[in-house]
Parts: structure tokens; C-alpha cells; sequence
């Protein structure tokens, strides 16, 4: 490949907050920003008012995003902290109410009142990488080429199995949760950016959605940015696996970008398949077998990261990071997602309010102690 600059990459991560004592949600999204403001750091709201976000600068190598995550975290953490609330990185909330008040904001009530039981039974936490691809044609084929791995990044990332006080059967309830709104899940394989225009067009005219910044798909050209958003995963647990995901999709732009320039076509992938491999991937995780987009065959999880791997072995080794997200890979395969984790622990513990105290610590893993 040739890439005189590797390209950028940014992450969002959305977090819930909940009572130390309970772990329930807590609707106090407003205030933890106005702590979060005090402390020096910028947080967003999300639909949920249980819900933050925070935004990573512009970023050029792993090491620089994993400072920046560690640094929101700890302060998101600590303006949590400031209103009784703690800070906690899981895909659906383990326990707490089915409905749950929009935001204070003109969007998220507009949202409730043309959505209505989704917009109030979300409460979900996912995270999203942008890779600077600044061509806007290019942008809409690197989704094209980079779709078949999405339900291999939902498999890494899984960590919504409980919610509402009991285990759900899936690894990613939250990507059940997720499916239920117009434009979301796997996007359709498209023949150029004026395409995707038209059919977002068409949706925004049919009133399925607000505006263009709703539509939801796994990965999308970014409404705002130059860039590939893709949106696929769960909130992950630790900081360090954020990273690893992250460094992977950079990757897989890097390496589609490649094959655009090429010419190469991208994967032939049906959209009711990817949707199927993206349910497995859903309900099982790393565990027992995935679909193979790209064959239409059962294959273990573990082999569909295997086959990652594989697949952007050149990008990772022009960034210097095969070593790295080799390991990480291992360990993240030895150790289990956060699905595996929070099932271990509700085992051990048989408490779902132990299960959120304990996954409120691990969010905060490697943070700097929280400011006074």
C-alpha cells in the first residue's frame, strides 16, 4: 500500500450513569455536564437523560487516543461523581426501568414525539470510529468494502447481555434494542455517494427520519465530518479495548481505501445475509459460530477475527501495530468480551447491583485517581 499520511481517527463513546448504591439508572445527563464543563471537559448529551458522551480530538497513533479516552473517562467519571452518579460502560443498562425520559433538548423531544416507545426505551451505549477519508465518492466504497467485517467488530466489542435485571440470551442486546428504529443494522451495498443521497433523500421525504444525522446504519459516511463512521459496537468496558477496536477499523479503512484506488470490486455480500451474520454475531459473541458474509458459511468466531487479522495484516504493519493488536487480540480471545465478563461475574456474584458495581470499576481501568 501507499499512504504518505495514515489517516486520523477519532472515537465517541456513550456511557450511562447510575446510583453507587443501586446500580440504576440516573436521570442527571444535564448536570454531569455542567460538573463535567467546571473540570474542563466537554461532554455531550445523549437521547437517554441516564446518558453522556464523550469525543476524542483528531488522533494520529494509538498511544495519543488511549491518553485522550483515559483523560474523558476520569473526568466524565469525576463529574459523575460530583452528582451522586457513577460512570459506567456497558451496552444496555443491567437493571432499571423499560422507559426512561428523553433529553433536555429541542432534537430528543422531537425524536419522542414522532418515535415515541423507542425514543423512550433506548438507553443504549454504543461507540463509533471515524477514519478521515476526505473524498466523499471514496467514502460511500470504503463502506462498501469494509461491511462484510462488521458483524466480526460486534463479536469484539459485545457487552450488553443483561438488561432489565436479567440475562437476554444475546451477547449485544443492545444491537437488538438498536434494530428496531428505520435506518439502522447493516446498510445496503450502494453504487455511488449520489446513490446514498437519494436514498436518504427518500427517507427524510417519507418522514422515517428527522434529518440525515439519523440515519444509524453499522457505518455511513459521516454527516458532518470527511470521514468513515463506523458505528457497529458496543460501548466496551476498558479503555484498551476501545483502542484495539478502534485500531482495527482504521485498518480496515486504510486497507479499503486501497482497494478502491485499485479498482478493486468489493464483496458481493447480500444485505439479508450481512443482517443474519450480524444477529449471530448479536446473540453469540465470541462464542460458538459466526456466518462468514462473504461465503455464506458458518465459521467459529474466533476464525472470523482470525480472518480480520489476516485481512489488514498490511495496514496494521504500516502503522506499526501488528505486534500490539496481535496481543491484544490474544489476550482479548483468552480473556472474553464484556459479554463473557459480565456473565462470569453475575455467576460468581448472583447480583446484578454487584455485576454494575464491579463493571463501573473496570470502566474506569488505568484512569488516574478522580479529582477531588
Amino acid at each position: 500500500m501507499n499512504h504518505p499520511v495514515c489517516p486520523s481517527m477519532g472515537v465517541e463513546e456513550e456511557f450511562l450513569l447510575v446510583d453507587p448504591d443501586t446500580g440504576l439508572p440516573q436521570m442527571r445527563n444535564s448536570a454531569v455536564i455542567s460538573s463535567a464543563t467546571e473540570l474542563g471537559v466537554s461532554l455531550q448529551l445523549e437521547l437517554s437523560q441516564c446518558q453522556i458522551e464523550t469525543n476524542s480530538p483528531v488522533c494520529w497513533d494509538s498511544n495519543g487516543l488511549r491518553t485522550h479516552l483515559l483523560e474523558a473517562r476520569r473526568l466524565a467519571a469525576a463529574a459523575a461523581a460530583r452528582n451522586g452518579s457513577r460512570l459506567l460502560a456497558t451496552g444496555t443498562p443491567p437493571a432499571g426501568p423499560a422507559r426512561m425520559p428523553v433529553s433536555d433538548s429541542d432534537r430528543y423531544r422531537a425524536m419522542a414525539k414522532r418515535f415515541g416507545t423507542l425514543a423512550l426505551e433506548q438507553g443504549i451505549c454504543g461507540c463509533h470510529v471515524h477514519v478521515d477519508v476526505p473524498d466523499r465518492e471514496s467514502r460511500v466504497q470504503v463502506c462498501n468494502h469494509v461491511r462484510p467485517w462488521l458483524p466480526t467488530l460486534l463479536a469484539l466489542s459485545a457487552n450488553s447481555p443483561l438488561h432489565r435485571g436479567i440475562d437476554s440470551g444475546f451477547a449485544s442486546w443492545r444491537t437488538i434494542l438498536w434494530s428496531r428504529w428505520p435506518v439502522s443494522g447493516p446498510p445496503p451495498y450502494f453504487q455511488s455517494a449520489d446513490a446514498y443521497d437519494e436514498l436518504v433523500a427518500m427517507l427524510v421525504d417519507c418522514d422515517c427520519l428527522l434529518d440525515e444525522r439519523m440515519v444509524y446504519w453499522d457505518i455511513r459516511p459521516s454527516s458532518h465530518l470527511p470521514t468513515v463512521e463506523v458505528r457497529v459496537c458496543d460501548v466496551m468496558p476498558t479503555v484498551d479495548q476501545t483502542v484495539l477496536v478502534a485500531t482495527l477499523v482504521r485498518a480496515l479503512v486504510m486497507t479499503a481505501v486501497s482497494a478502491v484506488e485499485r479498482g478493486d470490486d468489493p464483496p458481493a455480500v447480500e444485505l439479508a445475509t450481512l443482517r443474519i451474520a450480524n444477529w449471530m454475531a448479536a446473540r453469540d459473541g465470541l462464542s460458538g459460530l459466526g456466518l462468514d458474509p462473504r461465503t455464506a458459511q458458518p465459521v467459529p468466531c474466533t476464525r472470523r477475527v482470525e480472518l480480520l487479522l489476516d485481512h489488514v495484516r498490511d495496514a496494521l504493519d504500516e502503522l506499526g501495530e501488528s505486534r500490539r493488536v496481535e496481543a491484544a487480540l490474544r489476550c482479548e480471545l483468552e480473556r472474553g468480551n464484556g459479554a463473557i465478563w459480565q456473565r462470569n461475574a453475575l455467576a460468581n456474584s448472583r447480583s446484578i447491583g454487584e455485576v454494575v458495581r464491579s463493571a463501573t470499576e473496570r470502566t474506569l481501568e488505568h484512569c488516574e485517581p478522580l479529582p477531588a
